[in-house]
């Protein structure tokens, strides 16, 4: 495959892409949300985060998450994280955890590019490790600079 034109590499190189994000959102989205609260430690801010501070001052992130669409475009049955669902400690807690799973979802969204080596060649296989970092990074970082505010919120004593 590694010989065929480039619009043909560009066709299924897409069509892998769309099968390989699509599905494995759809396998997270299966995850029961305790497994997010089992494995809390994996999600936790790091102090350099600034609690999300971070990646507003590096990212600007305020700049641009208006315009990043929700997954549940794709998969209806997710949970929309475009905005809160309530103020109440349930509603955060629930958002909290999505996000958790959202993150996680970009981070295993980013292996499965190392695939692309197997039938492109290697430039191209490159270009497609590049768009797995530049499409899911961004969402990553998004979840990063939410979560530590909504935990923020819910660590509040009024939110009690």
């Amino acid at each position: 495959m590694k010989d065929l034109p480039i619009i043909w590499l560009f066709v299924i190189n897409a069509l892998a892409w769309l099968s390989i994000q699509i599905g494995i959102s759809a396998i997270t989205n299966k995850i029961p949300i305790r497994w997010f609260v089992k494995y809390s430690w994996l999600f936790t801010s790091f102090h350099w985060e600034k609690e999300g501070g971070l990646w507003q001052d590096v990212a600007r992130v305020k700049a641009w998450k208006q315009y990043v669409p929700d997954g549940t475009l794709f998969i209806r049955s997710g949970y929309n994280k475009k905005q809160l669902h309530g103020w109440d400690s349930a509603s955060l807690s629930l958002f909290l955890l999505e996000s958790r799973r959202a993150e996680f979802t970009h981070w295993i969204s980013i292996p499965p590019a190392l695939l692309f080596f197997l039938w492109n060649p290697s430039w191209a296989g490159y270009v497609n490790l590049a768009y797995a970092i530049l499409f899911n990074v961004p969402l990553i970082i998004l979840q990063r600079y939410n979560r530590p505010r909504i935990e923020r919120i819910l660590k509040a004593p009024a939110s009690r």
